[in-house]
Parts: C-alpha cells; structure tokens; sequence
C-alpha cells in the first residue's frame, strides 16, 4: 500500500484555489476511483492518465487507486488537473521523487502518448499557487512564457511525462518520434490591434465629438454617440482606446489574467498593458457577450474589455437581453455568472461606447426632410435602448453629419498623441485627489462622497445641479453623472473645483446638448 501527494490548482472564474491531490493504493481488484466533485473533464481523466503513464514505458499499477482532490467540497472542472493525478499515482506507486512533488504544482493536459497539451488560464493558476505560499512549478513547454510572468515563480517547462519521471528519480522512456507540443501560434491581430494604430488626426470636422472622446477618456466615462450613418461614430469609438493610459501593473496582470481564461493571450508579449478593445456584431448572443457556456462560464466580451472599452455598434440592434444584462457590470465592475455545476465572478469594469442611428433608415437627422421611416417606428428603434440603460451611460452626444463648409473652416485636427497627454495629466489629477480611497477616476466615485463633504463641492454647483433636479432634467443618478463629468471637466482645465460652468457643460454632455443648468 502506498500514498502519494501533490498539489495543482482548480479555476472558479478567474479566482484560483489550490488542490491537493491525493492518491492512495491497496489490494484488492484493479481500479481507478477519482473522487472530489470532478467534472466530466477530470473524471476523464482517467484514460488519458493511465494511457501516458503506459506510454512513458511506466507499468500502471494493478491495485485498487483512489484520488481524492482536496477540498473535496470545492468543484473541480478543466484538464489542467491531469498531470497532477499522474504524478500522485506515480508517487503512490513507488516514485522515488516523493519529497519533490509534494512540494510542486503540477499543471497541464496529458495526452495518450504522454505528450504536455498547453491549456487555459496557467497565469491566474501560477498567480493563486504564489499567493498561497508555493513557489515550484511544473507546466507544459508551450505555457512556460506565461507562467514565468508570475513574480516568485519558479516554473519547470516539460514536454512529455517521462521527462518530469526521469526528474523525479524513476525510470522512464520518451517514445521515439514524439515531440513537444507547440505553443499555440499568436492570436491573428484583432480589432484592439487597429485601435491602437488608428488616430484621432483622421477624424475631421467633429469638434463636439472630439471633444465628448476625450473627456470619456479623462474620466473614464461611458459614452453614446447617436448620428446619421457615416458621420463618423464608429471612427471615433475606435479611437478612444488610444487616448487611455497603459494600464498600471496590477491592472495588467488581471488583464492578462482574463485573456489567459479566454484563451486570447500571447505569451510571448508578455503582460497586456495596452487597454483592450472589444467590439462584438449585434447578432452576438449574451454568452458570447457577458460570458457563458457549459459547465462553468468562459469570459465573454464584456470580461475581456475589462480595463478598456467596449463598443456596441448598432446599438439598437443588439438583443434586449444583451443590452439588459449589461446594467451589473455598468454598475458594479463586474459579473457574477450563476450556473448549475457553481458560480463564477469576472471583472467587468469597461467604458461602453453605444452607438446607434437615429432611425432604422438612418436619415432622421436636422429637419429629417429624406426620412423614410414613421414617428412610431422610430420611437421603437431607439426604445430598444432603455432608459435605465441610458441613464447609465455619463455622456450622450449627437454626432452630425460633416459638411464642406465644417470641413474648411475646421484647421488640423489634433493627432491622438497631444489628447492623450492631456487626458494623462486629467488622470494623474484624479489619482491624486482620490489617493488612499478604492477608486482612481471619476467615472467610478460614488455621488454620497462627491455630494459629501469629502468632495468638497462649491455651494453654488450644488445650487445648480439641485435646479437641474426641480426642473426635472436628471435623475438621481444623473445627478451624479453629471457631477462626475463636472469633476472630469475641471480636471482637464486644471482646476481645484468643479465651476457652475462645468456643471452647465457636463449637463450638455449627459442631456445631448441640453439646456444649461
């Protein structure tokens, strides 16, 4: 009899919880029992265990094995787990490496020939096992660039089971002709990629619009651009993430973390430190947006936008059920995904940018003289978009169609560079004035502090804003929007304080060029 230990590590979302295998050998008729809240994933474990230790030239043990995954409480789903259950059984059957590997954890897919498959989500793995006290790690060739991005790791790249056998003291025998596994080649250049190059310079004669861009951007607002067809909405969402800053070093790891679960990640390029973009087609279905899928959920759009932006174009298009769903993570920053088998939690702190036409044919634009749609139906196209939903989004502008006349009276347009300097100072503004709280633009701050003492808003803002309110022009919440964006427009002025005229142009903003306040 025999009992063997070591330890890997089971994702819940992208929370990881450490595992301790255990595997425990008596007489009695050959068996192999996994126990443990496995999914079907690690139940099939099984075979593809006891087919790569048969092809590493091992004889499997004819006993009775059982293997616990400890907390057996917590659900164990992926199969990632594979190489630990070998490395269990193979220490309960006699490894002479036992001290070593109840001291590693061991991560990756076994295929039939013993051969180390790459598998999802190694950064978030590695990141939990070093944040419990573990430092040793044994992972597939093709995710050792991604689990050596983990401070404090030290990470043991292996190609096929009878490597890491022949580590551990015993005997064992690569097959001839099998070779590693490749790393995934790098994802092919995506829509975030062209955000990135695209600049602002290339947007001509939308001075207002360039202007509600690169306050979203200061204040880390979200945005709805609502204009004809062509007049430059989706040119200038695309532009926003270029104005964002790179994103702080615990930013970019939970990024990284995201794409890692998504299976999005080049590891080669090490940590993510550019915002992401993310602009999925209006037929997309909730799943493939806020995230989903058997078992527990994958990260949909709205995850992997996390810290940066996510566009909805063609808004109204969109399923209600898509656009209802979105109101959590506008609110919390995140998304709870509750399923069967458990739960999983992902960050979802993103700036929405909607964009939509003002009618189905798109024409219903100054006096709307070649519409062709009715008063009811374009009432119904833009009700698709709630109002709860729009209340959430902070600013809300119409962007018009360019005219020659704009077009030679407008000089150079600024290129992204110059706003993002300007944004950059906006931000380092709030940084400062919202040091030692849990939030770092003003797009997060909730109203009680702004409307408190510890924002220290001038009497003759909140004057304003309380009018806006008895006129019956916001809301509670917007309200509060429109203090953020007054506190955004200060920001980029240079200012200490919020003025009335902030206040009158952040009303602006939220109302689509509403009446001052």
């Amino acid at each position: 009899m025999g009992l063997g230990r070591t330890w890997t590590v089971s994702l819940l979302g992208l929370t990881g919880h450490l595992v301790e295998v255990e595997a425990h050998m008596s007489a009695g008729l050959p068996a192999f029992t996994l126990v443990g809240l496995p999914d079907t994933a690690v139940n099939e474990a099984r075979e593809r265990v006891r087919s790569a230790v048969s092809s590493s030239g091992v004889t499997w043990p004819a006993r009775r094995t059982t293997v616990n995954l400890s907390p057996a409480s917590l659900p164990k789903s992926g199969t990632g787990l594979d190489l630990a259950l070998a490395v269990a059984v193979l220490v309960a059957a006699g490894l002479p490496g036992r001290g070593a590997a109840e001291r590693t954890v061991h991560l990756g897919e076994l295929g039939l020939d013993g051969r180390l498959h790459p598998v999802r989500g190694v950064l978030p793995a590695v990141a939990a096992a070093v944040a419990a006290g573990r430092s040793e790690f044994v992972v597939p060739i093709a995710n050792a660039a991604e689990a050596a991005l983990v401070p404090g790791a030290r990470v043991r790249a292996v190609g096929h089971l009878a490597e890491l056998v022949l580590a551990y003291g015993g005997d064992a025998a690569v097959p001839d002709g099998v070779t590693a596994v490749p790393a995934a080649p790098a994802p092919a250049p995506t829509t975030a990629d062209a955000a990135r190059a695209a600049d602002l310079a290339d947007v001509r004669g939308q001075d207002d619009a360039r202007f509600a861009l690169e306050v979203a951007a200061a204040g880390g607002h979200h945005l709805f651009l609502l204009g004809a067809p062509g007049a430059g909405k989706t040119m200038l969402a695309a532009r926003l993430p270029g104005l964002l800053p790179d994103l702080a070093e615990a930013d970019a790891v939970e990024v990284t973390a995201v794409h890692s679960v998504a299976g999005t990640l080049d590891p080669a390029a090490g940590l993510v430190r550019r915002p992401p973009f993310e602009d999925p087609h209006h037929t997309a279905t909730p799943a493939a947006v806020i995230g989903g899928g058997s078992g527990f959920p994958r990260p949909g759009a709205a995850t992997r936008a996390h810290r940066g932006v996510l566009l909805l174009d063609e808004a109204p298009e969109f399923s209600p059920r898509v656009l209802q769903t979105l109101r959590q993570p506008l609110e919390q920053g995140e998304l709870v995904l509750q399923r069967a088998a458990g739960s999983a939690r992902y960050p979802a702190r993103f700036q929405l940018v909607l964009a939509a036409n003002p009618c189905p044919c798109g024409k219903a634009v100054g006096k709307g003289l070649s519409c062709t749609c009715s008063a009811l139906e374009r009432r119904r196209y833009l009700g698709r978009l709630s109002g709860p939903l729009l209340d959430r989004i902070d600013i809300q502008v119409d962007v018009g169609p360019v005219t020659r006349a704009s077009l030679s009276l407008a000089g150079d347009p600024e290129p992204t560079e110059v706003v993002a300097a300007r944004v950059a100072q906006a931000r380092a503004r709030q940084a400062s004035r919202l040091r030692g709280t849990p939030w770092r633009t003003n797009a997060e701050v909730p109203g009680s502090w702004l409307r408190g003492s510890e924002g220290g808003l001038p009497a003759d803002v909140r004057l304003a804003l309380e009018r806006a309110m008895d006129r019956g022009a916001l809301s509670m919440r917007g309200m509060d929007r429109v203090l953020r964006l007054a506190w955004t427009l200060a920001d980029l002025a240079g200012r200490e304080r919020p003025t009335t005229t902030d206040v009158g142009a952040a009303l602006a903003l939220r109302t689509r060029g509403g009446t001052d306040a």
